[in-house]
């Protein structure tokens, strides 16, 4: 009994800490997809990399590049995993005028396009 409410527990931990991620990268995201509606017309492409974001467990790294949106795992995982990421952030902004597309690159990150 007490290996099983012990699993129990653990697995849920693992859920929970999974959705925090995925929250804080959902945050990241949005917060990006405002300001180019809002304070930059782009982000360009030089240094690019003062404007990266990292999920606070280390995750997911998001990079805006001109007016697209660079998501990374910071992780070694399958096609399957960042496929599954893909579906989730375009749900997420199906309804987004601002957002074009979301798609896995061929470089193996996922891109949400935010282009006029």
């Amino acid at each position: 009994m007490n290996m099983k409410y012990l699993i129990v527990i653990l697995t849920a931990f693992l859920f929970l800490g999974c959705s925090q991620s995925k929250k804080e990268l959902y945050e990241i995201t949005d917060s990006f997809i405002e300001s180019l509606d809002t304070t930059y017309d782009s982000y360009g492409i030089l240094g690019a990399d003062k404007h990266k974001k990292i999920t606070s467990d280390g995750y997911y790294q998001v990079l805006p590049v001109g007016r697209l949106i660079n998501v990374k795992i910071l992780e070694p995982v399958d096609d399957e995993v960042y496929k599954k990421l893909s579906e989730s952030l375009k749900r997420r902004y199906r309804n987004d005028g601002r957002v074009n597309d979301v798609f896995v690159n061929n470089a193996g990150t996922i891109t949400i396009d935010c282009r006029n």
